[in-house]
Order: structure tokens, then sequence, then C-alpha cells
């Protein structure tokens, strides 16, 4: 990985930071996107002296908005001619319902939009760099997700099963797997996404009433480390293995079956029309 530039989102909790310190052990030149500044500079510093790799860059940016993707992409193409791995990892679960300066609700916008924006912005850049490969985070919980009803699952003040918005949100990052592997056939650039498995991190705790309670209490008794929930991550984005592949979602270093929804490449496609409806892109 010494020649070749990485782009990790969410890289400043959990399996971001896990999955950073192995590229960066590697020897990658690491761009970090975190919006806390000060959090996410820290966490430079520190994998600079832990690693000895001075290679290691920040870009601070809100991810859940569009004017933050972009000013996050503008900063890596100003700095960068290459772009080898794009780690779409921030995200998040909110529990209570609240949108975004964008009109979109939250978790859909940070933990889809964002992929789904910075991908397109970046494009360029992983077309023009040999064997580029863009990697997602999924989960699990989208099995709980339908994606029924596009436009309530983008903006729907009445909703109060908000962990289906959750749901939703991942089964978005399959499909959008699904659909940019088709639509990068012939350019080189593969694509990918996984699930971490339940991993003891700062994931959720944000939250009050039993989930957030949940993941605090039990995190510690039956959750993977960020290190076992970013191996899968780090696998797809470096291994010979994983280059073979294009348009899978892996659990543990392997392809790993979905939902019949999470196959869906008609939904797949509706899901793009629509997210580039909600990024200002056109047809």
């Amino acid at each position: 990985m010494k020649d070749k530039v990485v782009l990790l989102t969410g890289a400043t909790e959990g399996i971001g930071k896990a999955a950073s310190r192995a590229f960066a052990s590697m020897g990658a030149t690491l761009v970090l996107v975190g919006r806390n500044e000060s959090k996410t500079q820290t966490w430079q510093a520190k994998l600079q002296n832990s690693t000895g790799n001075d290679r290691v860059e920040t870009i601070i940016a809100d991810l859940s908005t569009r004017a933050g993707v972009r000013s996050a992409a503008d900063a890596f193409l100003a700095r960068h001619d290459r772009l080898d791995v794009l780690a779409n990892n921030a995200g998040g679960v909110f529990l209570e319902y609240a949108e975004t300066v964008d009109g979109i609700e939250q978790t859909f916008a940070l933990n889809h939009l964002s992929y789904f924006l910075l991908t397109h912005l970046l494009r360029p850049r992983l077309v023009t760099t040999k064997g580029s490969r863009v990697v997602s985070t999924s989960s699990g919980a989208h099995r709980q997700g339908s994606l029924k009803d596009l436009e309530l699952v983008a903006k729907n003040p009445a909703r109060t099963a908000s962990f289906r918005a959750y749901g939703d949100s991942k089964l978005a990052n399959i499909l959008f797997t699904r659909e940019l592997a088709e639509r990068l056939k012939g350019t080189g650039v593969i694509a990918n996404c996984f699930h971490p498995g339940f991993v003891a991190t700062g994931f959720g705790q944000n939250n009050t009433g039993p989930v957030g309670w949940g993941m605090r209490v039990l995190a510690p008794f039956v959750a993977r480390t960020p290190e076992k929930g970013a191996e899968t991550l780090v696998w797809l984005a470096t291994s010979d293995e994983a280059g073979k592949l294009n348009g899978e979602y892996c659990m543990d270093c392997r392809v790993k079956g979905t939902s019949s929804r999470g196959r869906d490449m008609k939904l797949a496609g509706e899901l793009w029309r629509f997210s580039e409806k909600l990024c200002g892109l056109g047809a």
C-alpha cells in the first residue's frame, strides 16, 4: 500500500479507527475525513507517531450535508491525482427524527447519501487510478429495511419506528454498491460492501432509551472488537482475493447472502435515480 492513496470516512471511531491504523501501518497515504477537527487531528497525530507513517492527512467535513460532502471532495481532489481506495464508512443511528439543513432525514443523509455523492464526485479519480476500489460499510440491519416508499424514507416527520430508518439506510448501501458495480463495469473500478458485525464502539450510544442503554451495557459482553469489525473492510480494500469480487456484500472476509430486497436490481436503479435527485445531480 506504500504507493497508494486511501480516503476513509468515519475515521475517528470504532472500525474506522481500527481500519485507519491498519492502512497507516501498511504505509498508505491515508486521508482521514472527520467532523470534529480536534478529534480528527488528535487521531492523525497518534497514527503518525504509532505507525511511523507521516503520510496521514485530515479533511474536516460534515458529511450529513451536501455542502459538507462537496467540500471534502474538493479538498481531496486539490491534493491528490489518484485514489486507490475510497472507504465509505461514516454513519450513525438516530432514534429521534431530525432533518439535515438540506431537508433530508439525518440517518438516510449520512448513511447513504454521503456515500452516493462522495463516490460520484470522486469517480474521475477512481477511474483514472488502475485497480481502484470502493468499499462501503453496510450492516446485517439491512434486513430490517424495505425502502418501499423512497420519498417517505428521505423525509417523514411522522415516522416513529426510527430503527427502521437505519435498516433502510443499510439496505441502501447494498443496493448502491450493486448498482455502482454495474455502472463501473469496464472501468477497472470495483465496488463491494460489508457487514462488520456488532462491534464494541461508541456507535448508537448517543441515543437515550433502550437502544442507547443496550449499546452501552451489552457491548462489552457480546460485541466484537473494532479490529475484528474492520478486518473485512481492510480485506476488501487490499487483498488480491477481494480484487476478484464486484458488487458483493461480505462478512468475515467472504461473500454473504442478503435479504431479497438486497438483490432487487430494479429497486437499486430506482434508488440511484432518487439519490441523484436528492443530490441535485439530475438524470
